[in-house]
């Protein structure tokens, strides 16, 4: 996407005319969003929506909801709307602006963010889907938990950047194989736990010995006693206690050190 590409006219569009994209990299409307931007309207300060002109049509890449709540204040019926729209944008460029959108109304979840990106082959993106589902494991970028679905993406995003490819993989696979892709196992809490404690104690764990470790463990057990400490221990570290809780068991021989 060149910097000229970036270059756009007001135009005052029917609403009925901009079309939203759904099937590549647009989100669902939400309807609870439109109701609140309706109720907190103020025209001295709403965003125009932008839109890409492509092959003879509008394409609304940031701004759906504040067209739909428009429309909601015009009583459900058609209006022209003033836009920004943008020329020499190919559909791969509006889902990176997508991605990118920090509007008001935006409120961008990680799923359509990375979605988005996937869909804009951002590099990243598509490697942190690769190496998600190299564990058998998938995102779901509507964040609705299941078996072998991946909802908590902010937090799984984060522990491959924060860790690489490699490790964040082999998290997720211990998770898979210890309890099958159980949802309660892949709740962002026991991701980041399982993933900070490969990081932490790489080369020191025996793999075989947390698999059957875990699988003795309730799937939801990370997360249980994690949040029963309350304050005793600091943000994610309750979490990480488990795991190595889990680990080590009652042995003296093979446990491991506390490091965090």
């Amino acid at each position: 996407m060149q910097n000229n590409d970036k270059k756009y006219k007001e135009l005052r569009i029917m609403s009925t005319d901009l079309l939203i994209p759904r099937n590549t990299y647009q989100r669902e409307l939400n309807t609870d969003r439109v109701h609140k931007i309706v109720k907190q309207f103020d025209e001295r300060v709403a965003n125009e929506p932008k839109v890409s002109f492509r092959n003879g049509s509008y394409y609304v890449f940031d701004g759906q909801h504040t067209i739909a709540a428009r429309v909601e204040r015009n009583g459900g019926n058609p209006l022209m709307i003033l836009c920004k729209v943008y020329y020499g944008l190919t559909e791969k460029d509006e889902a990176r602006l997508f991605a990118e959108q920090t509007g008001f109304s935006a409120d961008l979840g990680a799923g359509p963010r990375i979605r988005a990106l996937v869909f804009a082959e951002d590099e990243n993106a598509c490697n942190f889907i690769k190496s998600t589902e190299a564990a058998g494991l998938r995102i779901d970028y509507a964040q609705r938990r299941a078996r072998n679905r991946l909802a908590c993406v902010s937090t799984a995003f984060k522990e491959f950047h924060k860790i690489g490819a490699e490790k964040y993989t082999e998290a997720l696979r211990i998770l898979k194989e210890a309890w099958d892709g159980d949802p309660d196992s892949l709740r962002s809490e026991a991701v980041g736990a399982m993933c900070d404690f490969i990081d932490l104690y790489d080369g020191e764990y025996d793999r075989k010995r947390l698999v059957r470790r875990c699988k003795k463990s309730d799937p939801n057990t990370i997360y249980r006693k994690g949040y029963a400490m309350g304050n005793s221990m600091a943000g994610s570290k309750k979490y990480l206690y488990q795991v190595l809780d889990i680990y080590n068991g009652s042995s003296q021989r093979l446990n491991l050190p506390l490091k965090f």
